[in-house]
Protein backbone atom coordinates (compact mmCIF):
# COMPACT_ATOMS: atom_id res chain seq x y z
CA UNK A 1 0.00 0.00 0.00
CA UNK A 2 1.46 3.61 -1.06
CA UNK A 3 1.40 5.49 2.61
CA UNK A 4 0.88 8.89 0.52
CA UNK A 5 -2.16 7.95 -0.15
CA UNK A 6 -5.02 10.41 1.07
CA UNK A 7 -8.49 9.02 2.10
CA UNK A 8 -11.25 11.40 3.53
CA UNK A 9 -12.85 8.46 5.26
CA UNK A 10 -11.94 4.81 6.62
CA UNK A 11 -14.57 2.36 6.72
CA UNK A 12 -14.01 -0.35 9.73
CA UNK A 13 -16.53 -2.40 9.92
CA UNK A 14 -16.55 -6.39 10.53
CA UNK A 15 -15.11 -9.13 7.97
CA UNK A 16 -18.36 -11.28 8.81
CA UNK A 17 -20.58 -8.03 7.63
CA UNK A 18 -18.44 -7.33 4.66
CA UNK A 19 -21.54 -6.82 2.59
CA UNK A 20 -22.58 -3.96 4.45
CA UNK A 21 -19.39 -2.50 4.50
CA UNK A 22 -18.53 -2.49 0.96
CA UNK A 23 -22.00 -1.03 0.31
CA UNK A 24 -21.22 1.70 2.93
CA UNK A 25 -18.00 2.21 1.20
CA UNK A 26 -19.52 2.22 -2.41
CA UNK A 27 -22.06 4.96 -0.90
CA UNK A 28 -19.59 7.48 0.30
CA UNK A 29 -17.71 6.94 -2.51
CA UNK A 30 -21.03 7.75 -4.89
CA UNK A 31 -20.72 10.68 -2.95
CA UNK A 32 -17.15 11.94 -4.46
CA UNK A 33 -15.11 10.68 -1.54
CA UNK A 34 -12.35 9.10 -1.13
CA UNK A 35 -12.52 5.63 1.10
CA UNK A 36 -10.29 3.19 2.65
CA UNK A 37 -11.83 0.11 2.52
CA UNK A 38 -9.58 -2.85 4.41
CA UNK A 39 -12.05 -5.20 2.25
CA UNK A 40 -10.84 -3.48 -0.76
CA UNK A 41 -6.92 -3.62 0.05
CA UNK A 42 -4.65 -5.65 -1.65
CA UNK A 43 -4.45 -8.54 1.47
CA UNK A 44 -7.94 -8.75 1.32
CA UNK A 45 -9.30 -8.96 -2.19
CA UNK A 46 -8.59 -13.12 -2.74
CA UNK A 47 -10.17 -13.66 0.68
CA UNK A 48 -13.93 -11.57 -0.86
CA UNK A 49 -15.11 -14.81 -3.24
CA UNK A 50 -14.51 -16.89 -0.35
CA UNK A 51 -17.42 -17.98 2.30
CA UNK A 52 -17.67 -15.53 4.65
CA UNK A 53 -17.39 -17.51 7.69
CA UNK A 54 -14.91 -20.18 6.69
CA UNK A 55 -12.63 -17.62 5.47
CA UNK A 56 -12.79 -15.35 8.98
CA UNK A 57 -12.25 -18.94 11.17
CA UNK A 58 -9.31 -19.90 8.62
CA UNK A 59 -7.71 -16.05 9.75
CA UNK A 60 -8.42 -16.87 13.06
CA UNK A 61 -5.82 -19.52 13.33
CA UNK A 62 -3.14 -17.85 12.15
CA UNK A 63 -0.29 -17.03 14.62
CA UNK A 64 -0.96 -13.27 14.78
CA UNK A 65 2.43 -12.44 16.07
CA UNK A 66 4.42 -13.95 13.37
CA UNK A 67 2.57 -14.97 10.11
CA UNK A 68 4.00 -12.59 7.23
CA UNK A 69 0.26 -12.31 6.30
CA UNK A 70 -0.69 -10.91 9.60
CA UNK A 71 1.60 -8.28 9.47
CA UNK A 72 1.04 -7.28 6.35
CA UNK A 73 -2.87 -6.82 7.20
CA UNK A 74 -1.73 -4.78 10.09
CA UNK A 75 0.90 -2.67 7.95
CA UNK A 76 -1.63 -2.31 5.16
CA UNK A 77 -5.07 -1.08 7.62
CA UNK A 78 -3.06 0.92 10.04
CA UNK A 79 -1.14 3.03 6.45
CA UNK A 80 -4.88 3.56 5.47
CA UNK A 81 -6.21 4.70 9.01
CA UNK A 82 -3.43 7.11 9.40
CA UNK A 83 -4.26 8.78 5.91
CA UNK A 84 -7.92 9.05 6.31
CA UNK A 85 -9.60 12.09 7.86
CA UNK A 86 -12.74 10.71 9.71
CA UNK A 87 -12.73 6.69 10.74
CA UNK A 88 -16.36 5.30 10.48
CA UNK A 89 -17.35 2.35 12.34
CA UNK A 90 -19.90 0.59 11.06
CA UNK A 91 -21.91 -2.05 13.78
CA UNK A 92 -22.03 -4.64 14.49
CA UNK A 93 -18.00 -5.08 15.20
CA UNK A 94 -15.25 -7.27 16.87
CA UNK A 95 -12.43 -6.22 18.94
CA UNK A 96 -10.46 -4.79 15.74
CA UNK A 97 -12.48 -2.33 15.04
CA UNK A 98 -12.67 -1.53 18.60
CA UNK A 99 -9.22 -1.14 18.77
CA UNK A 100 -8.97 0.95 15.56
CA UNK A 101 -11.45 3.26 17.14
CA UNK A 102 -9.29 4.26 19.75
CA UNK A 103 -6.15 4.24 17.19
CA UNK A 104 -8.02 6.90 15.69
CA UNK A 105 -9.04 8.56 18.43
CA UNK A 106 -5.56 9.02 19.63
CA UNK A 107 -4.83 10.30 16.12
CA UNK A 108 -7.03 12.63 16.31
CA UNK A 109 -9.19 11.81 13.92
CA UNK A 110 -13.15 12.30 14.06
CA UNK A 111 -14.60 9.18 14.62
CA UNK A 112 -18.42 8.21 13.52
CA UNK A 113 -20.28 5.58 14.74
CA UNK A 114 -23.11 3.87 12.80
CA UNK A 115 -25.24 1.66 13.95
CA UNK A 116 -27.38 1.70 17.32
CA UNK A 117 -25.24 1.15 20.85
CA UNK A 118 -27.66 -0.38 22.95
CA UNK A 119 -26.11 -0.49 26.32
CA UNK A 120 -23.89 2.49 28.06
CA UNK A 121 -20.37 2.50 27.21
CA UNK A 122 -18.02 5.55 28.28
CA UNK A 123 -15.75 4.87 25.93
CA UNK A 124 -18.27 5.48 23.19
CA UNK A 125 -17.90 9.08 24.09
CA UNK A 126 -14.71 8.87 21.40
CA UNK A 127 -17.49 9.26 18.22
CA UNK A 128 -17.87 12.58 18.03
CA UNK A 129 -21.00 11.53 15.51
CA UNK A 130 -23.60 8.38 15.87
CA UNK A 131 -26.52 7.62 13.22
CA UNK A 132 -28.63 4.96 13.79
CA UNK A 133 -28.56 3.72 10.07
CA UNK A 134 -26.34 4.38 7.37
CA UNK A 135 -28.78 6.55 5.04
CA UNK A 136 -28.88 8.53 8.28
CA UNK A 137 -25.18 8.88 8.24
CA UNK A 138 -24.95 8.96 4.39
CA UNK A 139 -27.41 12.23 4.35
CA UNK A 140 -25.43 14.10 6.33
CA UNK A 141 -22.20 14.01 3.98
Amino acid sequence: MNSKVHYDFFVSGRWRNRDNVLELTRKIRAKGYSVYCFLEATHSIHRLKDDTEQSMQNFETLDWKNDPYVKEVFQNDMAGEKNSDVFVMLQPTGKSCHIEAGVAYGLGKKCILIGEQKEAESLYLIFSESYNSEDEFLQTI
